[in-house]
């Protein structure tokens, strides 16, 4: 060893002692702090027994009021049952009622007895349709509906062409719009994401209400003119007919509708001046003017110049009518309230002739409180396609024979 190495025992000598005093100091730390711990632990383990006990005592008081709370819940889906039963056969015993005792006809006593209204027409005005076909059934029930799905907003229209395709659907949507949804098939229509599978049509000129047409491959709807209803102007009362070819997508043929100062026919649909309706016959309108502002008129169009044939003057209300349809030449009003209520035919016009009021079954549409915007009659299906408020709706209606009594 060299002669350092006695002086490096002695500086490590002298510092063992402080090594040794700060070693014992940080053992009773420690210590105090792991006697804090277990005491904390403890105290912890005393609370959750304490919490336990007081947990198992809730459950036991709460497990008897909640057999109780369960008996009651039973005995009230009994009792709600019962009454959902009840209503259900009251329903039934209403819809018997209503079949037995339809709602009475919209006609007023001195319309009776004078004949009705606009008994003074001029040329062919008034005077009997002579039916082109053999078409000799008249509605004897709306039997049942079937709600597709919502599409679009609250006003529109949805139908099929009665003499095209049988599987393509039309929507259109809005009563001021001017672009219409084509379907392939109904089965597209019915799809979550609809709009992805149409193809979609854009006419000339925006349709104005929810009164249109498709008829031959051709979209028939009223168009606003410049100064039309509402617009002021020479044209403040008038409206022109589109003749649009869905296929080749052109306007073939227009006209102004012969009729002055136009007012909405409907008095729960207030967008629509001009309703379009096809049957076995051919095709229809129904308006109203101001020259008889409380009843509803009718006319039969030449679906190919769009010429007015005949026109009538019918004793139907404009007063809470909201649609109305034709079959087999007799015009069916469809009436509601404000708010909303159950629909229901409550008036009919034949301009043949052959069915008298008296013989027409004034009947309820099936269980839908609801606001129909459109109603469109597809003759190849003795169907009724409906939009209201949003949703499209399909009505299967019962026919009978005008000659039988109902």
């Amino acid at each position: 060893m060299g002669p350092s190495a006695p002086l490096l025992v002695l500086i490590l000598l002298s510092w063992s002692g402080p090594l040794q005093g700060q070693q014992h100091h940080l053992v009773e730390y420690m210590e105090r702090r792991l006697a804090a711990l277990e005491e904390r632990l403890a105290q912890c383990q005393d609370q959750s027994s304490r919490h336990a006990a007081e947990l198992r005592d809730f459950k036991n008081k709460m497990l008897p009021l909640l057999e109780v709370a369960e008996k009651e819940r039973e005995a009230l889906r009994t009792e709600a049952d019962t009454i959902s039963g009840r209503v259900d056969r009251l329903e039934r015993e209403v819809d018997y009622l209503e079949t037995q005792n339809p709602a009475l006809p919209c006609v007023e006593l001195d319309e009776k007895v004078n004949g009705g209204p606009g008994t003074k027409g001029k040329g062919r005005r008034n005077e009997k349709y002579d039916m082109v076909t053999d078409c000799g059934y008249t509605i004897s029930q709306v039997r049942s509906m079937k709600i597709l799905k919502r599409f679009g907003g609250p006003a529109g229209l949805w139908t099929k062409d009665p003499l095209g395709p049988t599987e393509k659907i039309y929507v259109l949507d809005g009563t001021q719009n001017d672009t219409a949804f084509v379907f392939p098939r109904l089965r597209d229509f019915t799809l979550a994401m609809a709009a992805r599978k149409a193809s979609r049509v854009r006419v000339p000129f925006p349709w104005v209400g929810t009164g249109q047409l498709v008829y031959g491959g051709f979209l028939y709807y009223a168009r606003r003119p410049p100064g039309g209803p509402g617009g002021g102007g020479e044209l403040e009362n008038t409206l022109q007919l589109i003749k649009f070819h869905l296929a080749n997508r052109t306007v073939v043929d227009s006209s102004v509708f012969p009729a002055e100062r136009l007012i909405p026919p409907y008095g729960l649909t207030a967008d629509t001046y001009i309703d379009l309706a096809a049957d076995e016959e051919g095709i229809w309108a129904v308006y109203a003017t101001r020259e008889d502002d409380r009843h509803l008129c009718l006319a039969k169009l030449d679906p190919q110049t769009l010429d007015t044939e005949q026109q009538w003057d019918t004793p139907c209300p404009r007063e809470n009518a909201e649609a109305a349809f034709v079959i087999c030449g007799t015009l069916y009003v469809v009436y509601n309230t404000r708010p909303a209520s159950r629909a229901r035919i409550q008036c009919s016009f034949d301009a043949s002739g052959t069915l008298t009021p008296e013989q027409a079954a004034l009947s309820y549409f099936p269980r839908r409180y609801g606001a129909h915007a459109s109603l469109r009659y597809n003759p190849r299906e003795r169907q009724l396609y409906a939009w209201d408020d949003g949703y499209q709706i399909v009505y299967k209606l019962e026919m009978r024979k005008k000659e039988e009594e109902v």
